[in-house]
């Protein structure tokens, strides 16, 4: 009854992700520049329209009972003690992760003569493909890693605020500087030789560690889950509301092109309020650290359903947003996290006499 019931909510919640994902897009890559709309008629078309609240009240009911099904029913399933567990153990490979998730795109945007974001041509190419290759080469990581947080910040000064659709590059620059590079890396390969006996660069072995002197600064590896997921989390937030409810004209032309109401038969603006509430809730749920690898996964199923849904979005300016989200699957919330302090709080009041031992939220 248990697993039936917890199989049932999420199904339906995966459902409803994929139903509004495949509006939950980066808009601008995938229309031209129309008329910014009024935030004020998509709302009061909406508000206005007993279905749309009808749909929407539905939609919310379920997350709630989903919620409220993992709260009572998780500390008795070992399955999810088990996925918790394996995803944890994948916390190695978190560095190469991240590097993989923000070199590839640098070198494929540098190539394809844009700055960042697709929106933004510039030719950068020596810029972006330097960046890139190092951090999947895993050379000077933390260096590069800084270089290329300037530079976006750079780049945003003169490109504000399109540059903002690419805010996810902050979130996996800083992951990098703080996790380091990893392995394989070489910069791991060139410590191992510092390391060993009889080597030419055995003479730097003296030389401070770059994480011990990021320690003494507050920096250690178990900060990067919270970096990463307040600045994802942000970028979820500004795509949900200021490009789908701010713009709901370009939103619109979205919803047209690609015939998204004869998907699911509903109003365009229910469908732009729709995909624009889903991703700031996702951005919410990850920006407070609230069932944080259970959101990351919804993100990663509403850019999945995204990619599928729109032909021609760019494939590769989605690549650091999917390798975050799975970051956060492996990680978790980290520190200063609703899933360290209430929900346990939670769990333990809604799911008493279930049993189970107590365990993490997910």
């Amino acid at each position: 009854m248990v697993r039936r019931a917890l199989r049932s909510v999420c199904a339906t919640v995966g459902a409803l992700a994929v139903a509004t994902g495949s509006a939950a897009a980066h808009v601008d890559y995938v229309t031209e520049d129309t008329a910014p709309g009024s935030a004020a008629e998509l709302f009061a078309a909406v508000m206005s329209s007993p279905l749309a609240l009808a749909l929407l009240a539905g939609g919310g009911a379920t997350v709630a009972v989903a919620a409220l099904g993992y709260l009572r029913f998780s500390a008795s399933l070992r399955d999810v003690e088990v996925a918790r567990r394996t995803l944890a153990s994948y916390r190695p490979y978190l560095p190469w992760m991240l590097r993989l998730s923000v070199g590839l795109p640098l070198v494929g945007a540098g190539f394809s003569g844009y700055l960042f974001s697709p929106t933004v041509t510039a030719d950068a190419r020596l810029l972006q493909v330097g960046i890139g290759f190092l951090l999947l080469f895993g050379l000077l990581t933390r260096v590069v890693a800084a270089v290329g947080l300037l530079a976006y910040f750079w780049a945003l000064a003169g490109a504000f605020p399109e540059l903002l659709l690419a805010s996810e590059y902050v979130a996996g620059f800083l992951g990098i500087f703080v996790v380091g590079p990893g392995q394989p890396s070489a910069d791991m390969m060139l410590r191992r030789i510092v390391a060993a006996e009889g080597t030419l660069l055995s003479r730097f072995r003296g030389f401070p560690k770059p994480e011990d002197v990021l320690s003494e600064l507050g920096l250690t590896q178990g900060t990067a889950p919270l970096l990463i997921r307040v600045f994802l989390g942000a970028n979820f937030v500004y795509l949900g509301v200021v490009q789908k409810w701010f713009q709901p004209a370009q939103a619109a032309a979205v919803v047209e092109k690609y015939g998204l109401t004869g998907v699911v038969p509903v109003s365009p603006e229910l469908w732009i309020f729709g995909a624009g509430l889903t991703e700031a809730v996702v951005g919410v749920f990850l920006l407070t650290g609230t069932f944080t690898r259970g959101t990351a996964t919804a993100a990663f199923v509403i850019l999945t359903t995204t990619l599928f849904g729109l032909p021609d979005d760019p494939v590769l300016a989605h690549v650091t947003l999917f390798g975050l989200s799975s970051a956060l699957m492996v990680t978790g919330a980290g520190a200063l996290s609703l899933d360290g302090t209430v929900i346990p709080a939670l769990r333990r009041r809604i799911g008493a006499g279930v049993g189970g031992a107590e365990r993490p939220a997910v």
